[in-house]
């Protein structure tokens, strides 16, 4: 493959990821990527904010990258940006890519710090940037903010783990050098999915923050955690400096000196700092792609036969009869009432959980005082009643007492199936352009919900 053709291999995989963006299917094709993981603090958003030489990531305290976001740089003589959820519209303000990456979360994810698989794409052009894909995903945390769920940590590592157990994925470890690097979070991840380190490519920041008389060089020289792909630093702005707007040409300048004038790092100068890191990601990105091409075009034209095969079973599809329709959707097994049930309900669970669970409550509430109060009259009977009465007449009493609890365990499912089917009516109206579709979706969901209510009225009931 010629130069040229090299060159044309990440737009092509950019293609490929916006086109499985749009229509929310993946195609069970692993795309060849670079993921970036890190802790909160290690500076993530700094590095890929100094690739493009623009401020243009949110920022702030807790989680702030709460969905991936697919960063896709595209060298070019214009400088702008475009989004894949807003066609047509190109972005030349990147305060205005801030807030549009905040809204565009938020739209998914709510405001409460809450966090989403599904990925935002951003394609940035400019003159500053080489060729490149990075997928930046949530910032490792243990400690759940705000109205985060209890289980945020193990959310994010599930995240983490959804891009980075791929073998077609590299992955970027992000460690701050003033940290104990044998236990980074990132390193640690990485080294689980990557036992040997040959995906890995080590990124050490915060150089510039080590305590005094320390460095890194022995890691950076790639002789403390050893990799495959090795380490190269870099040294990002201060907060100091973000706050007081300080040019990141400026900064990009102010880390060369760092490198060339530090006695640990002057020696390996040339294989540090942002512009080295984005060129060695350029190439190794380039030839992964290379490696992984021949298997993924055998994926693809396999899975092309199998839907011009799927195809031709439905040449004589008949558009105007409903039944068809519908027994054409459920005949593709991708729509089975289970199926249906997990896609349609529990995604939707979550925003609906609060309200939900309040009902669940009173009613797990008006449960505990019936057992009280069938407990508080078995005890008036005696202190000791089985051993006082023999164990016919104390289980005779239990028996009765327990019978209490039915109607309100009864009371329990009639709610639970309330409340679902309500789930179900607001997840349908997504369907509204699809009036056949949705009336028929609706029906299955609620048959399956109805068929369960009986089974467990009939466990409660036994």
């Amino acid at each position: 493959m010629g130069n040229r053709g090299m060159e044309d291999l990440i737009p092509l995989i950019n293609k490929l990821q916006d086109a499985f963006s749009s229509i929310g299917q993946s195609c069970n094709l692993d795309l060849p990527q670079i993921a970036v993981v890190g802790g909160q603090s290690a500076g993530k958003s700094s590095v890929l904010e100094n690739f493009v030489g623009r401020d243009f990531l949110p920022r702030g305290s807790g989680i702030v990258t709460r969905r991936p976001l697919i960063l896709q740089l595209v060298n070019s003589n214009a400088e702008y940006a475009e989004f894949l959820h807003c066609k047509g519209k190109k972005f030349v303000d990147f305060e205005e890519v801030r807030a549009e990456i905040e809204a565009e979360t938020d739209r998914i994810t709510g405001s409460n710090k809450g966090i989403s698989p599904i990925p935002i794409n951003l394609r940035v052009y400019s003159p500053h940037v080489l060729n490149l894909t990075l997928i930046d995903l949530p910032g490792m945390t243990k400690v759940p903010v705000g109205d985060q769920p209890i289980d945020i940590e193990h959310q994010i590592r599930d995240m983490l783990l959804q891009f980075i157990t791929k073998e077609s994925c590299l992955i970027l470890a992000v460690t701050p050098a003033n940290t104990d690097l044998a236990n980074s979070d990132a390193l640690k991840m990485a080294k689980e999915v990557d036992p040997q380190g040959v995906r890995t490519i080590g990124v050490i920041t915060k150089l510039d923050l080590m305590d005094e008389g320390t460095d890194a060089k022995e890691i950076l020289e790639n002789k403390l955690l050893p990799l495959r792909r090795g380490y190269i630093g870099v040294v990002n702005r201060s907060q100091k400096d973000i706050d007081g707007k300080k040019d990141i040409r400026a900064a990009l300048a102010a880390e060369r000196k760092f490198f060339l004038s530090h006695p640990a790092y002057r020696h390996i100068a040339e294989r540090m700092g942002t512009p080295h890191l984005q060129k060695t990601l350029n190439q190794q990105l380039t030839n992964h792609i290379r490696d992984t091409l021949p298997g993924l075009r055998s994926k693809l034209q396999s899975q092309l036969l199998s839907l011009e095969k799927e195809v031709e079973e439905y040449k004589n599809f008949r558009p105007d009869d409903p039944t068809r329709k519908t027994k054409a959707l459920l005949q593709t097994g991708l729509f089975t009432p289970d199926m249906a049930f997990e896609v349609i309900v529990k995604k939707q669970v979550v925003k609906l959980k609060t309200p939900c669970l309040k009902c669940v409550d009173l009613v797990i509430q008006e449960l505990i005082n019936t057992v009280r109060q069938c407990t508080t009259k078995v005890l008036q009977v005696s202190p000791d009643p089985e051993e006082d009465m023999g164990q016919g007449q104390f289980w005779a009493i239990v028996k009765k007492q327990i019978l209490k609890l039915k109607e309100p365990s009864l009371k329990c499912v009639d709610l639970v199936v309330s409340e679902l089917t309500t789930l179900v009516m607001k997840c349908g109206v997504k369907l509204s352009s699809y009036p056949r579709l949705r009336e028929e979706t609706e029906r299955i969901v609620s048959t399956h919900v109805r068929e369960r209510e009986g089974k467990t009225k009939d466990q409660v009931i036994c």
